[in-house]
């Protein structure tokens, strides 16, 4: 006779599984804070839409599954890419969404409610969460915060941040794995920058320009001004804007003279309807964006500097900033600025791979654009 195994039984065997399963771990976040949590967690919110790109390369065949609420961003701020998840995961689309913890329309109640095992959340977003007192009111809930970056300082906390990620859904050699490959392509600019010293170009990032029509946000020491000191530029901007973000006014860039003029783009049409921004991203129309590119060489900001005469006149995917994927960036701008240095490097390809290894969705082309011919 075979055994028997009443309903009792067999709960009791499925608690003492997960029991075993579970692993109780305290981890340091991203704010330099101590997080004690059952892992792997089962139930997440994400703070920010967008960490979605941690996320999935984490968790590739079914990214949503353990989220159980997020911030409505990521179908604003990256449609073409929502479009693409959302294609091949069109559970996304009956997550429940939230407000901002920044702008004060996070709903403490509602998150209570799905029940989750950690909230996510980007650390620029923490003076609002503790103005707000949310960390309070979850903490009283017992739902942990856990802070992670990759826009405040994308170089210094993008790896630790993966590794939070791999550790808090028990894929720690997953998140290895893609950070090693970050670290190897890094390499490929980097090393070659390190032993040729060529003289640095004067680089301005008109940071998602043509979204208004006042001109020009940038980068300071940090983030994609942090990327052109990596690929072999000077940022105009260093010395002026003293933290990540800031702005350079028309007479500051005039003077700069810069040698190459990179613009973050996006598809913003949720924000800024049939605005001047161009359009790069996953699938984008290049002629549109080459012919919005070239309207924004106008502006009194460009009048007469050299990046202009030379054509040397650039667009990249904005959401380079924001996500685990700068060293695409990187590469493609040491491109730009040290085409005879890096006549091997194919950061299309690099962009192909990535996908192909880690990604959920299937590349499409359309991160950047330029006027001069490449």
């Amino acid at each position: 006779m075979k055994p028997f195994l009443t309903t009792a039984a067999c709960g009791l065997l499925l608690a003492v599984s997960n029991s075993v399963s579970a692993e109780v771990i305290t981890l340091t976040d991203i704010a330099g804070r101590q997080v004690t949590l059952d892992t792997p967690v089962e139930r997440m919110i994400l703070g920010e839409g967008r960490q979605v790109y941690l996320l999935g390369a984490l968790e590739p065949e079914a990214p949503f599954d353990k989220v159980v609420g997020w911030r409505e961003d990521f179908s604003q701020a990256d449609p073409d890419n929502y479009a693409h998840y959302a294609e091949r995961f069109p559970e996304l689309e009956k997550i429940p969404t939230f407000g901002g913890f920044k702008d004060g329309t996070f709903d403490v109640e509602q998150a209570a409610a799905l029940k989750p095992d950690v909230v996510l959340m980007n650390l620029e977003a923490r003076q609002a969460t503790e103005d707000a007192a949310y960390d309070d009111k979850l903490a009283q809930l017992d739902i942990p915060i856990v802070y992670v970056d990759f826009r405040e300082d994308p170089l210094e906390n993008t790896t630790p941040s993966m590794r939070l990620m791999g550790q808090l859904l028990g894929k720690e050699d997953k998140a290895e794995a893609f950070i090693a490959y970050t670290e190897e392509q890094m390499a490929r600019v980097t090393d070659v920058i390190a032993k040729q010293d060529p003289q640095r170009p004067d680089v301005f990032i008109d940071r998602a320009g043509g979204y208004s029509d006042d001109c020009c946000m940038s980068f300071g020491p940090g983030n994609f001004g942090e990327y052109v000191d990596l690929a072999g530029g000077h940022n105009i901007a260093e010395g002026i804007i003293p933290s990540t973000f800031g702005t350079l006014n028309p007479e500051q860039i005039i003077a700069a003279n810069p040698e190459h003029v990179v613009v973050t783009g996006g598809s913003w049409d949720a924000y800024v309807p049939g605005g001047k921004w161009v359009g790069v991203g996953p699938g984008a129309d290049q002629d549109l964006a080459r012919e919005k590119l070239q309207a924004l060489t106008q502006r009194t900001a460009m009048t007469g500097i050299q990046a202009v005469d030379d054509a040397n006149f650039h667009a990249i995917w904005h959401q380079f900033y924001n996500s685990p994927y700068y060293f695409v960036a990187i590469q493609k701008m040491a491109k730009w600025f040290h085409p005879e240095l890096f006549a091997d490097l194919d950061p299309e390809a690099t962009m192909q791979e990535l996908h192909e290894r880690f990604l959920p969705v299937d590349y499409a082309p359309g991160y950047w654009v330029s006027l001069k011919d490449e």
